[in-house]
């Protein structure tokens, strides 16, 4: 690869979140970025990024888990972070989406802004665009986007939350 800015981008953490959701060690790029709403080569450039930051196996197919839980509990809120916004129709985020929906009572709704969202509460902007898409497509990475969104813009009962919930599916145990 060229020698590029190697710094993350969201559609990096979009990415690993969908190969987790997939749980499929021998996944292909071309239907992965079909499912993600990603060119082929930001997929294969997310790749990289990954792999160089250590959040990929060295073989390029393997999450890094508790690398990525790490990056999710610590880090995500700062290099990515979001306040809720204006109050729109979209997708339900955070809180408001399973699982963390089950456990917490809100009258506020979190939602990523979408045309064909069945929820209005306030505007979270996703990782990427083509986050409302793809999470209305696969209900695990919709879980798994909804976590990380309330690591971004959670109080903290909803990070502990989102935390033990993340470590469950991520399989690492408390």
């Amino acid at each position: 690869m060229k020698s590029q800015n190697q710094q993350l981008k969201p559609q990096d953490v979009l990415l690993l979140l969908k190969i987790v959701s997939d749980n499929n060690p021998s996944w292909n790029q071309k239907p992965l970025a079909e499912a993600l709403g990603l060119s082929q080569s930001e997929v294969s450039e997310a790749v990289a990024r990954c792999k160089y930051s250590g959040l990929l196996a060295p073989n390029g197919k393997t999450v890094m888990k508790m690398s990525l839980m790490e990056f999710l509990q610590y880090g995500l809120r700062y290099v990515f972070p979001q306040k809720p916004g204006a109050v729109v129709r979209g997708v339900p985020t955070s809180h408001s989406a399973k699982p963390l929906s089950d456990e917490i009572q809100s009258s506020e709704a979190y939602v990523w802004p979408y045309g064909k969202g069945t929820v209005r509460g306030h505007s979270i902007i996703p990782l990427y665009p083509s986050v409302p898409e793809a999470a209305l497509k696969d209900e695990k990475l919709h879980a798994l986007l909804a976590l990380a969104d309330a690591l971004r813009v959670g109080r903290a009962r909803e990070r502990e939350l989102a935390v033990k919930e993340l470590k469950k599916r991520l399989e690492l145990g408390e």
